[in-house]
C-alpha cells in the first residue's frame, strides 16, 4: 500500500496555485514546465556551533584526566572545550548567571550551579550535554559549591551560612546539615556572613574546613558533627587553599593579606604575608591593598610551593593592568593582564589533593580573553591560543560568509598569515587536550571574512564547523593618523570615533580581488600577491557625489561640481564630479567664504608604505565634502573582476570605477538614473538643510554597549531606526518629506540591458530604497592591451521592476533554472617578473571566466531575474521582462538579510525578517519551503552580521563576542552529530599516591571516610521538604529545540534518540562486561588465596 504524505500534497497544491498565478500576469506557458528539485523535505533549521570568546564569563573548571575546560557565563551558557577544534555550547534555560562549575572527574560529567539558586548536572557523554538533574533551592541562596574527587556527596554552601549535601547521582538532598551556628563558637553573637570556601582536609576526609565572608574559619568534623578548631582574622575572607600534606591551609583577606594557619595553631596565623604592601621600617602593619580575590597554593616535589594570587595590589598603583601574582620560593612575578580577572586555576599533574601537585600552567579568565601561563619555563610565557577567542579583538561592524570556495584559497591566505604571528609563546603543546574531533562529511572550504571597527579585516577558515585565523589586514595603515585636535577633526571627519571602521565588504574569490568601505565614506581597492612590495605613492580618486534637483543652490565654482550633465558614452576621463589624477590630488579644503568643499574625511598617507605578501593596496576611492555638505557614508557596494569594475552608492547617487585604469566612469545622482522616466514627484531640496551632524549616521559600534554607547545609526539608509516591528512602505507619499532614494544593492551580469533585445551584454543592475531595479548597459573593450587603452562605456537602459520596501538582492537563472554567477577573472601573481609574467600576460589576454550563455541565443532562450525586496520577491523572464512569479514574503515585518543561495540539489532564496522568521523560497517558483520563527528578540547587532551562504549554511554575531552559525539544510541536521566533536573520551584515572610502608604502618597517610553511612538516609534522615526541589532533566536533545516542526524533524528526532539509546546500551554492554571481567578476576584471586592459607595455624599469620 502506498503511503499517503501529506507535506507532497500541500508542495503540489502551492505549485499549482503560483502556477495559475504566473500564467495569469506573463502569459508565458513554458516557465510552468521548468521542474523545481528542492522540496519542503529538504530543509530543517538548526544551531550548528558557537565560536569565539564566551561572552561576559562568570566561572571556569577544569577536568585534569580528561583535559577539558568549562567555562559559565552571565546569561547562563556554558562553553566546553577540549583540543584545537572539539568545542560545544550549551544554555541554561533560565538564562541565569552560573556562579560555579565542578567537575566529576574523569566521569563524563559536570555541575553547574547557577544564581538563581539552582544547581544542574549535565552529561558531557554525548556529542551535545544534556541536563540530567536540577535542583531548585527555595529558601537559601547558593554562594560557594565543592565535589572532592571521586565523590557523589556535592556540599553546597549558602549566603545563610549553611552548608547542604547533595548525592549528585540521584540529585537528592542528604539530612545532614551543618548549620552556621553549629560551626561557630556559641559565645559569638554575629553572624559570620555566608559561605566562601568548602573543602576536606587532603589527609583526612573525615574533616572540613568552611570559611566565612567575615572572616571566621572553622575545621569541621563530619563523623562527630562538631567543630574541631576555629581560626578568626579581622578581615574579610575571599578565599582558602590547603597544602597537599593537610596540616597547613592559607587564606587570602580584603586587605591584600594571606594568613597561613597550621590546623592545630588557632590562636593566631602561623605566617601572614603582604605580597604588594610596602613593609614599613618601624615594624607596624603594612599599608592595607586591594582584596586578594583568590590564591592556590601548589607544592612539588623538587623545588620550592607555588603561591599564585589574583589581586591585592597596592592602592597608590593608580591605573595600573590588572595583575597575577605567581611566588615561587623567593621570586614573585606580577604578571600583567589586559582585561579584569574573572577567575584563575592552577593546572596540575595530578588530581588527588594529597599529594605533590607539580603545577605546570595556570588558566587565567579574564573578562575579554583566555590567557594560559606556563609555569615550567623561565619568565612565564603564555601558551599560544588555537581557539578563535579573537574575533572581538575589535567590535565586529560587519560580516561575510562564504561556502565552496575555490580549493587553493584557504592555503593561500593561510601562507601570508602565518607569517605575522607573533613570536614568544611557549614552545610547549596546548595543554587543554581532551576530546576527538567528530567525523565531518562536509568537505568543501568555507571563509568567514570579518569587519571591525579599527580597520582591520580577518580572514577565518570556517570548514567543517571549525574556526581558524588565517589572515589579518589592516586597512588604516593606509591612512595619516588622526592628530588629537578637535578642531582639525571637525573639519573633515564625519564620526565621531573609529573613523576606520569596516562597512562594507565586497570580495570576488575566484580572483582574490577584495574591497572595503568605511564609514569614513571611503573605499580601499585590494589585490592579493604572494611577494613584497612598497607602493612610493597610493593611488587615490576624489569623488564628487552629491543629491541634487534643477532649483537648488548650485555649489561654488571653485568646487569643480557646476555640469551635471549625463557624461558621454565613451568618455574615458574621470566625470566632471571627480577631482584629481590618479596619484594624490591638490585639494582645497576651503572655498573662499569658508565653507568646506573638495575635502575627503581621511587623508591618504603620503610617504612611501611598505606593503607585505598578502592583500596590498591597489587604488583608494574617497567622497569628498560638497559646498559644506558632509559625504554621505556608503550603502552598496558590488566588484565584478572580470570587468575591472567597483561600484558604489550611497543615498545620493552612485559612482562607478574602472579600477585597472583608475578613473571614474559614471557619477550620477539617483534621479538622473530614471532619465526623464521617473515615477516619483520629488520635492527640490537643497543638502544644506539635512546636514549631517558629526557622527550621526556612522556604523554603530557593536559592543556590549547600551544605549549611551549606540552612537550612530545603521549603515543602510538614513529611513532605518532601530525597531525591528514597524512596516515600512514605499509609495509616492512616503518620499514627500525626504527626497532622497538610497542606493541599496548591485549586481553584475551578463544579461538582457534593455526589453526585447536579442543578444546578453554586460550589465550592471541596480536596487533602490524605493523598490527600484534599474538596468545598467556596459560596453567592455576587448581583453588585454586593448582593456587598458580603450574606454568603458556606460550607459543607463532603463526601468526593469518596482517592488514594495528597499531591494536586498537580485541574481539570474538561465532558461533551465540553473543560478548563473557573475563573470570573474582567475587570480594571477600582479607582482610577477621574468617567466612568471609571461604567465600574468597569458592570464590577463584569457577571456575572463563567464558562466553565462552564449550571445547567440536565440530569443525564447530566456534568463530569468530574481529580485528580493523587505517585503516581497519576484521572478521577471527576460528579455520580455515580464513578471512570471510573485510572493508577498510579509506583511506586517520587513525582511533585514535576503540571498540566492544554492543548495546540492537546486537553488533558493532565503530570508531573515526583522521578526526573527527564517525563511526559504522555491526558484523560480517562490513557493514557501521553509518558515521557521527562530530568533523572536533582535537587534542591531545580528540584523548588520546575518548572513546567508550555499549549501544550507548561516551565521550571525549572537554576541558582541561570539559567531553563532546555523543551517537550514536537512542533509546537514542528519550529519550533524558525527560532525561534533566529543568531551568524554575513556581514560583511566591516575593511581592514588603511594601511602609508604612507615605512613602505613604507624598511621598519618590519608584517612577515608564513609561518605554513604554518613550522609546517607538511614543515618543522616531525610532532608526538609520545602528546602529544595528536584526538577528531572528533559528528555531527548537539546539541540533540536530549534528544528523546524514535521514529519521529517520527528523522525530526525527520534533517529538520534535511537542512536543514543544504542551508544547507551552499548556502554552497558561493556561496562557488564567489565564487571564479570573483573569478578572472575576477584574469584581466581579469592581461590588462590584460599588454597595459600589452607593448612595455616592461627599464629602463623
Amino acid at each position: 500500500m502506498k503511503k499517503f504524505n501529506i507535506r507532497k500534497v500541500l508542495d503540489g497544491l502551492k505549485e499549482q496555485a503560483s502556477s495559475s498565478v504566473s500564467s495569469g500576469q506573463s502569459g508565458a506557458p513554458e516557465n510552468n514546465l521548468m521542474h523545481e528539485t528542492l522540496q519542503s523535505e529538504n530543509f530543517q533549521l538548526c544551531k550548528t556551533v558557537r565560536h569565539g570568546f564566551p561572552y561576559q564569563p562568570s566561572s571556569m573548571a577544569h577536568d585534569p584526566v580528561q583535559k577539558i575546560l568549562a567555562i559559565g557565563t552571565q546569561s547562563g551558557a556554558l562553553r566546553l572545550f577540549g583540543r584545537p577544534g572539539v568545542e560545544s555550547y550549551c544554555q541554561h534555560e533560565s538564562g541565569a548567571a552560573v556562579i560555579s562549575l565542578q567537575f566529576l572527574i574523569n566521569e563524563g560529567a559536570l555541575v553547574s550551579a547557577l544564581a538563581d539558586d539552582s544547581v544542574h548536572l549535565w552529561n558531557l557523554r554525548q556529542r551535545r550535554p544534556a541536563i540530567l538533574h536540577s535542583l531548585k533551592f527555595n529558601r537559601e541562596r547558593i554562594t560557594f559549591v565543592h565535589l572532592p574527587f571521586q565523590s557523589k556527596w556535592l556540599y553546597i554552601g549558602t549566603e545563610k551560612g549553611n552548608i547542604h549535601i547533595v548525592n549528585v547521582e540521584s540529585f537528592t538532598l542528604s539530612g545532614y546539615v551543618i548549620m552556621w551556628n553549629k560551626a561557630i563558637e556559641l559565645s559569638s553573637k554575629a553572624h559570620p556572613g555566608p559561605v566562601v570556601h568548602i573543602s576536606d582536609n587532603p589527609m583526612d576526609e573525615g574533616k572540613l574546613i568552611i570559611g566565612y565572608e567575615a572572616g571566621i574559619v572553622v575545621l569541621w568534623d563530619l563523623k562527630s558533627k562538631k567543630a574541631d578548631y576555629r581560626y578568626t582574622y579581622d578581615e574579610a575572607i575571599h578565599s582558602v587553599a590547603w597544602h597537599h600534606e593537610g596540616k597547613q591551609f592559607i587564606c587570602s583577606h580584603s586587605d591584600g593579606t594571606l594568613t597561613i594557619w597550621n590546623i592545630k595553631g588557632q590562636g593566631k596565623p602561623f605566617q601572614t604575608i603582604t605580597p604588594h604592601g610596602k613593609q614599613p621600617k618601624d615594624g607596624k602593619k603594612p599599608e592595607p591593598c586591594k582584596p586578594i580575590l583568590k590564591v592556590e597554593y601548589k607544592t612539588t616535589r623538587l623545588g620550592d610551593p607555588f603561591m599564585i594570587l589574583s589581586g591585592g595590589l597596592s592602592y597608590d598603583t593608580v591605573g595600573r593592568r590588572p595583575c597575577l601574582t605567581v611566588m615561587h620560593g623567593k621570586s614573585t612575578a606580577v604578571l600583567e593582564m589586559d582585561y579584569p580577572i574573572v577567575d584563575f586555576l592552577t593546572l596540575c599533574e595530578t588530581p588527588y589533593s594529597n599529594d605533590f601537585q607539580e603545577p605546570y600552567a595556570v588558566v587565567v579568565l579574564l573578562e575579554k580573553d583566555l590567557v594560559v601561563i606556563d609555569l615550567a619555563q623561565n619568565g612565564y610565557p603564555i601558551f599560544e591560543n588555537p581557539y578563535p577567542l579573537t574575533i572581538h579583538e575589535s567590535p565586529v561592524t560587519c560580516c561575510e560568509y562564504f561556502a565552496d570556495c575555490p580549493v587553493d584559497l584557504i592555503p593561500a591566505l593561510y601562507s601570508v598569515g602565518s607569517r605575522q604571528k607573533r613570536q614568544g609563546y611557549s614552545k610547549k603543546e596546548w595543554p587543554i587536550s581532551g576530546g576527538n574531533w567528530g567525523l565531518g562529511t562536509q568537505s568543501y572550504p568555507e571563509i568567514i571574512i570579518t569587519g571591525h571597527a579599527d580597520g582591520t579585516v580577518k580572514f577565518w577558515d570556517a570548514s567543517a564547523i571549525m574556526l581558524q585565523v588565517l589572515y589579518k589586514l589592516k586597512t588604516a595603515k593606509v591612512f595619516e593618523k588622526s592628530r588629537n585636535n578637535k578642531e582639525d577633526k571637525q573639519n573633515t571627519e564625519i564620526v565621531d570615533e573609529d573613523p576606520f571602521a569596516i562597512q562594507i565588504m565586497a570580495w570576488c574569490p575566484e580572483s582574490r580581488r577584495l574591497c572595503v568601505a568605511g564609514v569614513s565614506a571611503n573605499l580601499i581597492i585590494y589585490r592579493f600577491s604572494k611577494q613584497e612590495i612598497t607602493t612610493e605613492v597610493v593611488q587615490l580618486l576624489e569623488v564628487r557625489l552629491q543629491y541634487e534637483v534643477n532649483d537648488m543652490e548650485s555649489p561654488p565654482e571653485g568646487g569643480g561640481g557646476g555640469d551635471r550633465d549625463l557624461p558621454t558614452p565613451g568618455a574615458a576621463s574621470p566625470s566632471p564630479q571627480t577631482t584629481g589624477p590618479p596619484t594624490h590630488p591638490s585639494t582645497s579644503s576651503n572655498s573662499s567664504d569658508g565653507v568646506r568643499d573638495n575635502v575627503p574625511c581621511l587623508k591618504v598617507r603620503s610617504t612611501p608604505l611598505k606593503q607585505s605578501s598578502g592583500y596590498q593596496v591597489e587604488l583608494v576611492v574617497q567622497l569628498v565634502w560638497v559646498s559644506g555638505e558632509p559625504p554621505q557614508q556608503i550603502t552598496s557596494l558590488a566588484l565584478n573582476s572580470s570587468y575591472g569594475l567597483i561600484v558604489f552608492g550611497n543615498s545620493n547617487g552612485l559612482a562607478v570605477v574602472d579600477y585597472l585604469q583608475k578613473t571614474v566612469l559614471l557619477n550620477l545622482g539617483t534621479v538622473e538614473l530614471y532619465g526623464s522616466n521617473d515615477p516619483y514627484q520629488r520635492q527640490a531640496r537643497s543638502p544644506r538643510k539635512t546636514r549631517q551632524p558629526a557622527g550621526g549616521n556612522g556604523l554603530c559600534d557593536i559592543n556590549e554597549g547600551s544605549a549611551s554607547e549606540d552612537r550612530c545609526k545603521s549603515p543602510t539608509s538614513d529611513h532605518r531606526d532601530n525597531s525591528f516591528s514597524r512596516s515600512r512602505s514605499s509609495s509616492v507619499t512616503s518620499i514627500d518629506k525626504e527626497a532622497r532614494e538610497a542606493i541599496t544593492s548591485f549586481h553584475f551580469c551578463e544579461t538582457f540591458a534593455r526589453k526585447g533585445d536579442s543578444a546578453i551584454t554586460p550589465c550592471l543592475y541596480v536596487g533602490t530604497s524605493l523598490g527600484t531595479v534599474l538596468a545598467v548597459a556596459l560596453n567592455l573593450p576587448p581583453a588585454g592591451e586593448q582593456r587598458l587603452l580603450q574606454p568603458v562605456i556606460v550607459l543607463p537602459s532603463g526601468t526593469l521592476a518596482r517592488l514594495k520596501g528597499s531591494i536586498l538582492r537580485m541574481a539570474f537563472l538561465d532558461n533551465t533554472g540553473t543560478f548563473l554567477p557573475p563573470a570573474f577573472e582567475t587570480w594571477y601573481e600582479p607582482n610577477a617578473a621574468g617567466a612568471d609574467s609571461e604567465e600574468r600576460d597569458k592570464a590577463r589576454k584569457r577571456r575572463p571566466v563567464s558562466v553565462s550563455p552564449s550571445t547567440s541565443q536565440e530569443l525564447q532562450e530566456s534568463q530569468y531575474a530574481v529580485v528580493c525586496s523587505e517585503k516581497q520577491a519576484k521572478v521577471i523572464a527576460l528579455p520580455s521582462q515580464n513578471c512570471i512569479f510573485k510572493h508577498s514574503i510579509t506583511e506586517t515585518s520587513f525582511v533585514l538579510r535576503a540571498d540566492v543561495v544554492q543548495m546540492n540539489i537546486g537553488n533558493c532564496v532565503a530570508c531573515f525578517c526583522a521578526n526573527g522568521h527564517i525563511m526559504t523560497l522555491s526558484l523560480p517558483g517562490l513557493r514557501p519551503l521553509l518558515d521557521v520563527n527562530y530568533l523572536p528578540l533582535t537587534d542591531m547587532r545580528i540584523a548588520r552580521t546575518f548572513c546567508f551562504t550555499n549549501l544550507g549554511q548561516a551565521m550571525y554575531l549572537t554576541s558582541p563576542t561570539e559567531i553563532q552559525r546555523i543551517t537550514y539544510s536537512q542533509e546537514t541536521c542528519e550529519n550533524l552529530q558525527e560532525m561534533l566533536g566529543e568531551l568524554f573520551t575513556p581514560v583511566e584515572t591516575p593511581e592514588a599516591p603511594n601511602r609508604g610502608f612507615f605512613k602505613g604502618l604507624f598511621g598519618g597517610g590519608a584517612t577515608s571516610l564513609d561518605r554513604e553511612e554518613l550522609f546517607g538516609e538511614t543515618q543522616a534522615g531525610k532532608a526538609s521538604r520545602g528546602l529544595a526541589q528536584h526538577i528531572p532533566g528533559p528528555q531527548g536533545l537539546e539541540g533540536m529545540k530549534g528544528a523546524a516542526s514535521g514529519v521529517v524533524a520527528d523522525l530526525a528526532r527520534a533517529r538520534i534518540a535511537l542512536d543514543e539509546r544504542g551508544q547507551k546500551l552499548g556502554e552497558l554492554d561493556e561496562r557488564t562486561a567489565a564487571m564479570l571481567a573483573s569478578a572472575d578476576s576477584f574469584g581466581k584471586h579469592a581461590h588462590d588465596m584460599m588454597l595459600k592459607c589452607k593448612d595455616k595455624k592461627w599464629y602463623q599469620f
